[in-house]
Parts: structure tokens; sequence; C-alpha cells
């Protein structure tokens, strides 16, 4: 088991995390806010903008994110930290925030 360091950029946050244990798991134990709801990867709630480092998040890929965004994105939930990581928190997948603006403009749509 190796242990690894887990830096929340802007917040001054760190936490250690092996990588035997997802992120979240290490965050909801120190009392670190990271935002999450449905614990296994499918509300993408939790997803974080990977700064720096890797992740083994392979179940990830099945469910909310594409190959390319799990690259580039870590769903806490599900990630075990493969290096010293730097993580920004509340960072979404373009497929997320696509989703937020399809259901914007149906939204708008009804009001007409």
């Amino acid at each position: 088991m190796t242990e690894y360091t887990v830096e929340f950029v802007g917040t001054g946050e760190t936490i250690t995390c092996s990588d035997k244990k997802t992120i979240l798991s290490r965050c909801i134990e120190e009392g670190v806010a990271q935002e999450y709801s449905c614990r296994v990867g499918m509300c993408l709630a939790c997803s974080a903008e990977i700064v720096e480092g890797e992740v083994e998040q392979t179940v990830a890929k099945k469910r909310g994110l594409t190959e390319e965004e799990a690259e580039k994105y870590a769903l806490t939930c599900m990630a075990r930290p493969k290096s010293d990581l730097k993580l920004d928190r509340g960072k979404y997948p373009p497929s997320i925030e696509d989703m937020g603006e399809e259901a914007a403009g149906a939204a708008f749509a009804d009001d007409d």
C-alpha cells in the first residue's frame, strides 16, 4: 500500500490517500468538504479536474466519463491515486457542462 498526497488547489486543503482508498472516502474521513451525491460514479457531483498527477478510475470510464474525460477529470468517489495529485474541485467535464446548457435551453423553450 502506497500513500500519496492529494492537494486541492485554491483551498489550502491537503490529505493523504493510499492507493487502496478512494479520494472521496479520505475526504469524508478528514472532514474535507468534497461535494458528492450517489457515491457510485453516476451523478458526477464529485468530479474534479486533474491539474497534476494520475488516478486509477476504471469504473468511472464505464459510467459517467468518456475515455478522454477520464484523463483530465477524477470522479473522487471512484478514483484512487496513482501518484501525488493536485485537484481542482468543482470543475466538471464538458459532457456535464453541455447537459447544463441543454437543460437551460429546454427550460427557456417552455417559456414561449
